[in-house]
């Protein structure tokens, strides 16, 4: 039976990937900071804790495994997580101990619109995290979804939180960008399927939804799901900018820099890559 240890095994996404990879027959490891307090049904995984930004801790993770997934992302700076840290350098330090230590595959988790030229900080970071890992193991598969919804949190459950917060809801940058929203159990079944593929030619992966749909409208729909009518207003991104510079210095940041930089371009995927379908995945809608 493969082992597969998962980096962020119990966040959103994590979640999703162990009991993906329970349900093919995996041994899953789980590397995190802090144990799951979730249970899975049947034989569960098994936990190592893990911090990225640390070399042995890597290492002993990914010790016998025949697989890695890096599922580890961070919206916020703060306590010694930095996006360089995260998103480049612990992106780099998992790959150098895949290819040390023999594992056959290593599939890491980026995102539509990954950029290292790019002038956001943590849209950089995502970019120069893919360089890393394509430098240090050169056959690993890089994923990126768009945004996530699904049962139990994702993007969706954030803006139902947010139209029951208020009876006015801001639409930041007027709510014009165009998002391809992917369930969360779609992305884990297309991280099992690619880690069990022998193919090498596709290295990247482009995961969208079948609907296409501004911030706007994901709101119209959740809200006439709801049975809710809020009033709309537009937030120009640089207010949003700046009222999320102090927002994300709470604990539960409501908004962070890194979303909001994230809104200023559309979030679909690039149809001259392999995708969802390209995987046998019959994508979700949202409704």
């Amino acid at each position: 039976m493969p082992l597969v240890t998962i980096f962020g095994g119990t966040g959103y996404l994590g979640q999703a990937l162990v009991c993906a990879f329970l349900a093919g027959g995996w041994k899953v490891r789980i590397a995190a900071r802090c144990k799951p307090g979730a249970t899975v049904d049947g034989d569960g995984p098994s936990f190592v804790a893990a911090d990225l930004r640390i070399d042995g801790d890597v290492a002993r993770a990914v010790t016998d495994a025949n697989c890695a997934v890096n599922a580890v992302a961070a919206y916020t700076e703060r306590g010694g997580i930095s996006y360089e840290a995260i998103h480049v350098d612990g992106a780099g330090r998992l790959a150098q101990a895949c290819s040390e230590s023999g594992v056959d595959h290593l599939v890491h988790i980026s995102g539509i619109g990954a950029d290292p030229a790019s002038r956001s900080r943590y849209i950089a970071a995502r970019g120069l995290g893919e360089v890393k890992v394509q430098d240090s193991f050169p056959a690993a598969k890089i994923l990126r979804p768009s945004v996530l919804f699904g049962a139990g949190g994702g993007f969706d459950a954030a803006l139902a939180g947010i139209l029951r917060s208020a009876p006015v809801i801001p639409l930041i940058g007027g709510g014009r960008t165009r998002l391809q929203p992917v369930h969360v159990d779609d992305v884990a079944t297309a991280v099992h399927r690619v880690a069990e593929t022998k193919d090498a030619s596709d290295q990247i992966y482009e995961l969208g939804g079948p609907q296409t749909l501004s911030l706007k409208q994901w709101f119209e729909e959740l809200a006439s799901l709801l049975g809710m009518h809020p009033h709309y207003f537009s937030l120009p991104f640089p207010l949003a900018r700046a009222a999320a510079v102090v927002m994300e210095r709470l604990p539960s940041a409501p908004l962070t820099l890194a979303q909001v930089e994230l809104l200023m371009k559309d979030n679909l995927a690039d149809p001259s890559l392999p995708g969802l379908e390209d995987l046998g995945i019959a994508p979700k809608a949202l409704t």
